[in-house]
């Protein structure tokens, strides 16, 4: 028989659960790694381009503005543009503060997502349509309309291609910084497969988000293919290869929402990962560029011609409603994942 006294810290040693097991859906925070450290570095370089463009302009200087330029002069509304262009390019810095700092995994997720739900929505386009432009003009197109940008002077050539450079690169070095980050916070939330069907409103509102997306991208494709019916003779005139691309860009995004409000309304064997990315990358960019040129549209002309025609403003509604509606979908699988 063994005879040895129990001493109090066996006991203490015994009920003290390891520290796997006290919190096992709460992450522990992390420090960056080298390659987190060389990301996040190259993100807050991709920004210096377009923050330092913008303090120019915002100074009265006149950095990339040709002779000529309506920007020489520039509006009230020109000028709150820029301020407020510039405050979300700032954004980024915090961004990439909290998707690689420590702290950064206690930040309550409504402060997180919204920023990155934003900046995955304008960014996307970007990512997609830029380097699309830059093949077809390498495959000998969009030379023309390259020439009657230079006759009618508004930004130097050179502005675009640096600007969109570095959306392109931050773009990238996010999505790199952001996966990671979401895996060891969020990681539940796309494993496995899609499982039950959501309850049936859920279902009427992933087929109208489908519906409606399919509808602009109808349009949006049809734009892109050379059709001038709702553009009016101005937008009409604009058409080259570079706004096929946009066009082309944003009818994808509009299908992907839809498709990815269907494959998480009925659930199914999926992997939820693919719908769960469809649905948060194409409603994002819906939504978000949707109400973007909604702003740009409504808002005075800075090069004094007309506005977008009705066709137009209607095609921006839509964006707009396929991603409220695709949000919503999204928005009621996760909350079923967590409770879950």
């Amino acid at each position: 028989m063994n005879t040895r006294e129990t001493h109090p810290s066996d006991l203490t040693d015994v009920k003290r659960p390891s520290p796997s097991r006290m919190s096992p859906f709460r992450p522990s925070p992390s420090r960056p790694g080298t390659g987190r450290r060389i990301l996040s570095a190259v993100a807050l370089t991709a920004t210096v381009p377009y923050l330092g463009l913008k303090t120019v302009w915002l100074c009265g200087g006149h950095l990339g503005i040709p002779e000529g330029s309506v920007l020489r002069e520039p509006g009230p509304f020109f000028i709150a543009a820029n301020s407020v262009t510039l405050a979300m390019d700032a954004c980024v810095v915090l961004l990439v503060l909290v998707l690689t700092r420590p702290w950064g995994i206690r930040v309550p997720g409504p402060l997180l997502t919204v920023p990155v739900f934003v900046a995955t929505g304008l960014l996307t386009p970007i990512l997609l349509g830029f380097p699309g432009q830059l093949l077809l003009r390498a495959a000998g197109f969009g030379a023309e309309e390259m020439g009657q940008a230079a006759r009618e002077p508004f930004l130097d050539p050179w502005v675009f291609h640096v600007v969109y450079s570095g959306f392109t690169i931050q773009g990238l070095a996010l999505a790199a910084l952001f996966v990671p980050y979401a895996r060891q916070r969020w990681g539940r939330a796309w494993r496995g497969v899609t499982g039950e069907r959501l309850p049936s409103p859920m279902g009427v509102v992933a087929a109208a988000a489908a519906a409606v997306g399919l509808a602009v991208a109808g349009v949006l494709l049809y734009w892109a293919s050379g059709g001038t019916a709702g553009l009016g003779a101005e937008r009409a005139a604009e058409y080259s290869a570079d706004t096929a691309v946009v066009s082309a860009v944003h009818a994808l995004c509009a299908l992907a929402a839809g498709a990815g409000a269907v494959l998480l309304g009925r659930g199914g064997t999926l992997r939820a990962r693919w719908p769960l990315g469809l649905a948060w990358i194409g409603g994002a960019a819906t939504l978000n560029w949707g109400a973007w040129l909604a702003i740009a549209g409504l808002g005075p002309q800075l090069d004094g011609g007309e506005g977008p025609p009705v066709t137009a403003l209607l095609i921006y509604a839509g964006q707009m409603i396929t991603g409220l509606l695709t949000g919503t979908v999204l928005i009621r699988f996760l909350r079923a994942r967590r409770t879950g």
